[in-house]
């Protein structure tokens, strides 16, 4: 699988036009089982074919399991600086329900292996809104996240996909989703909290600490251009979106073998914007979009963000309109209302 990602890095050399990477994550799937030889050949890959910033950004998602001391310093050594630890809950029936690999104890010693290593760039994921799971168990959670000191914490809503196992349980009725109210709740008390320690919450599931924002993840909100390569990667330059096959023996069989490809016409162009955005801190930036909306011969949904301000959902900044309060609960309904059809 390595040498047919390396493979596909240098046929896709021409991909994001010899632009400087800012960032480089390894995530899907176990990266963190990759050997110091695969890293090195991967890592060896980048640089022949991709000009790479000085203090890059390279982050790798991880298990708790796999992060042993020995790991962590080898990763170290092979130019890993940033960590994505899944660690999703410190409860042990919140992990079993899940079916996740390891305990609140393996949760713990990787984060300490992690930080002995000479890691502190760190971010860890937490799940909410798990069903049974208390306001005091899930604020037990968020302190102890917090009491690491990591840089970063990514907190997401329990979702449910019809194909997982979660989603045949809940067909079967042997598994129920919390109301939305109690799902709302949870998310304030995670955005208080982590507020409250000093963690701001620069994107709707998100939080850094003194500015420490994901470079990765704020490329994607800023609709930069970025290659992915593997089974089921995507990429986006802007203009398009391509998505490679999901089947391994197929990938490993035709290269890096493009499954789709979309074309983004300018409505949808400004609809990805309006949602991506909506989510940041940063907003949406109003002289852009008015001129979109004209250049779409749509109209300027003007009444409506008056609207969000009025009823304290967003407020303006200068030219931009952010959303807060309640309106950072419900950015994906407040962004569909005013998409182009």
């Amino acid at each position: 699988m390595v040498q047919a990602l390396c493979n596909e890095i240098a046929a896709q050399k021409d991909y994001l036009g010899g632009t400087e990477l800012q960032t480089i994550y390894f995530g899907g799937g176990t990266p963190s089982l990759l050997s110091a030889a695969e890293l090195e050949a991967i890592f060896k890959a980048i640089h022949a074919y991709h000009k790479v910033a000085a203090g890059v950004e390279i982050t790798l998602e991880a298990n708790p399991e796999d992060l042993t001391l020995e790991y962590c310093q080898m990763i170290t050594s092979r130019g890993i600086n940033r960590l994505s630890i899944g660690i999703q809950s410190f409860q042990e029936k919140n992990l079993q329900l899940m079916n996740r690999n390891h305990n609140a104890d393996d949760s713990v010693q990787a984060i300490n292996n992690a930080q002995n290593a000479g890691i502190h760039n760190i971010s860890i994921d937490l799940i909410y809104g798990i069903p049974s799971n208390s306001s005091d168990e899930l604020q037990t959670d968020l302190e102890l996240a917090t009491s690491f000191g990591v840089s970063h914490i990514s907190a997401y809503s329990l979702t449910i996909e019809p194909k997982t196992v979660f989603g045949v349980q809940k067909k079967k009725g042997d598994f129920v989703e919390i109301l939305d109210s109690a799902m709302a709740s949870a998310f304030q008390q995670v955005r208080d909290y982590l507020e409250s320690k000093g963690y701001e919450g620069y994107e709707t599931s998100n939080f850094a600490k003194d500015g420490q924002y994901s470079v990765h993840n704020s490329s994607y909100w800023q609709q930069e251009p970025y290659l992915g390569v593997g089974p089921s990667a995507h990429s986006f330059n802007g203009y398009s979106r391509q998505w490679n096959v999901s089947n391994n023996a197929k990938y490993l069989k035709d290269g890096h073998a493009i499954a789709e490809k979309e074309e983004l016409s300018p409505a949808d162009q400004l609809n990805e914007y309006l949602m991506v955005r909506l989510r940041t801190k940063w907003g949406i930036d109003l002289s852009f979009v008015r001129k979109s909306f004209q250049q779409l011969d749509q109209p300027y949904p003007e009444k409506e963000f008056q609207d969000w301000i009025n009823k304290g959902l967003a407020h303006r900044d200068g030219n931009n309109l952010i959303l807060i309060g309640e309106g950072k609960l419900i950015t994906d309904r407040l962004s569909s209302d005013i998409f182009v059809v």
